[in-house]
């Protein structure tokens, strides 16, 4: 019987051709770099708010994120849970009830930042200040206190200055607006970090981000600088996304990591655990690009120093 003139083909086909196979074969090649990465920190505090007024751009998914990468190579980090939804100090594994003090008792009522930060079951360098409820009223309460743009940064220097042993990174989780609770973070901050969805209109919005943060810096915070973006749910399948990507990259070469998150399922689902992506399914995708997104968030650090930054 005469065999199919492309039987040869058939018969040599291999698995490693497949592009599963190329993309399981990179996710190897980048967990066994990322085990041999070694990191040198700065031994300041570093001090970032993580903001976009977009919702659904993956705000709260990088602060726990990088939050928790950051303690799984050494440092000690704090996240501040300044969104109502309290969405990361659910992820991070923190009670915050009605009852729990919370943020919302440092910028209203002057509790110290110390008595209300808890650890997160997932690594003693990991602390956060939780959010609970109440803070979705702070926005109107805030209005009529004295110093109300500057009672976070106050809280914060205050713990700060008090430390026995100095924390790292304190990674400052906004709402989705531009608000109040936004202000308090901006004034508080040193840096600012966007993550950018990789969408349509990923864009819209962001030059009133930078205006407010223009209009910080001139009156509040001078300090203050955009230092890092993050281009997040990133699908390789489609062409916007990489036409998205460019774009971005184009406009801020300087400020755009090189790494991307990817769209992952195992980063959806960790929350819903009361876990970081980090601690859910370290060996995943999504969690490979946030510890790769965290070694470049501290080499930028390094890089900005010696470029003569602040």
């Amino acid at each position: 019987m005469k065999q199919p003139e492309n039987a040869e083909a058939a018969t040599s086909f291999s698995f490693d051709d497949t592009p599963l196979a190329r993309e399981l074969a990179d996710l190897s090649a980048r967990r066994r770099a990322l085990e041999t990465t070694t990191v040198e920190l700065t031994g300041r505090t570093r001090v970032l708010t993580v903001s976009n007024q977009k919702g659904g751009v993956g705000k709260t998914t990088t602060t726990v994120n990088i939050a928790a990468s950051l303690a799984a190579v050494g440092a000690r980090v704090l996240v501040v849970d300044l969104d109502p939804q309290g969405n990361a100090s659910t992820a991070l594994g923190v009670p915050h009830t009605a009852d729990t003090p919370s943020v919302y008792d440092v910028l209203i009522d002057e509790f110290p930042l110390a008595d209300i930060i808890q650890t997160s079951p997932e690594s003693p360098n990991l602390l956060c200040a939780p959010s609970t409820i109440h803070l979705a009223g702070a926005e109107i309460e805030l209005v009529s206190q004295v110093a109300r743009e500057h009672r976070l940064r106050t809280a914060l220097d205050d713990y700060l200055e008090r430390l026995d042993e100095r924390l790292d990174f304190v990674l400052i989780d906004c709402p989705p607006s531009l608000g109040l609770l936004t202000i308090n973070a901006f004034t508080a901050a040193h840096e600012l970090l966007i993550p950018i969805q990789c969408e349509y209109y990923a864009l819209e919005g962001l030059s009133q981000l930078l205006g407010t943060v223009r209009m910080i810096q001139k009156h509040l915070n001078p300090r203050l600088y955009l230092s890092t973006i993050l281009l997040t749910m990133y699908d390789a399948r489609t062409r916007l996304a990489q036409q998205v990507a460019d774009e971005v990259r184009q406009h801020f070469p300087k400020e755009v990591l090189q790494t991307v998150i990817p769209r992952s399922v195992r980063v959806s689902e960790a929350p819903s655990f009361g876990q970081t992506v980090i601690a859910y399914d370290g060996q995943s995708a999504g969690a490979i690009a946030y510890r790769e997104a965290a070694v470049e968030i501290i080499a930028h650090d390094t890089a900005h120093q010696n470029e003569g930054g602040s």
